[in-house]
């Protein structure tokens, strides 16, 4: 096959132990997951599930986000993500865990002052989601190696100060159950990353601030505002 012009890279992920990479497809980010997140949102905990998406090149891995143009007020959003090896439509809970290939902790970056903008006027999110370098990420780790996604520690500190904290039991829509709901909207494949949501707590960084976040039994995510 030849191009009309040289493509851009396949976006990747690096594995835990694994000279192999994580060939990324699609980005699922799952809002307002979490109770008290989705109170200080302004939300219902009784609404189904709603997702947005971020672009696979968002992702970096090298622990430097460079502050976005076009926003004054920049949110930070700890979440687990799960990588899936194999897809489908119609997933059943019961099955959907037989398509996690692994798990990461990442950061869903928000110009939240451009989502408030498009929530008033009832527009999409990508301006205030799906920016560049909008999804700080780990390594993933085997699905074999996490011993219990379904609950631990998750929390973020913000030059050394703890700003967000929950646990992963505390989601409303758990792991099957997200997988099952998105594979009755998408067809899911190979690839696809959710962002499972984030405990409450979030709030503004700006330029200089040092980040690290943890999820339990997956690892640690340091990143550096530039």
């Amino acid at each position: 096959m030849t191009y009309a012009f040289t493509p851009v890279p396949q976006p990747t992920l690096p594995i835990k132990g694994s000279d192999n990479l994580f060939p990324i497809h699609r980005i699922y980010c799952v809002g307002r997951n979490y109770a008290e997140h989705t109170k200080e949102m302004g939300g219902d905990t009784k609404d189904p599930p709603f997702f947005f998406q971020k672009n696979p090149d968002n992702i970096v891995t090298d622990g430097k986000f460079p502050y976005p143009p076009a926003t004054q007020n920049l949110h930070f959003e700890i979440e687990l993500v799960v990588g899936l090896k194999s897809g489908g439509v119609n997933i059943k809970p019961a099955d959907a865990m037989g398509h996690v290939f692994g798990y990461a902790v990442g950061i869903d970056m928000t110009r939240r002052d451009l989502q408030d903008v498009a929530k008033k006027l009832a527009r999409p999110w990508e301006v205030a989601k799906a920016f560049e370098a909008s999804a700080p990420c780990t390594a993933l780790v085997p699905a074999a190696q996490v011993a219990d996604p379904s609950k631990g520690a998750i929390w973020v500190d913000v030059n050394g100060e703890r700003r967000q904290t929950g646990d992963l039991s505390q989601m409303i829509w758990d792991i099957p159950n997200q997988i099952a709901f998105l594979s009755t909207l998408f067809e899911l494949k190979s690839g696809d990353l959710i962002f499972t949501g984030t405990p409450a707590g979030v709030g503004a960084i700006k330029k200089g601030d040092k980040l690290k976040g943890h999820v339990a039994g997956v690892g640690d995510l340091e990143v550096a505002v530039i």
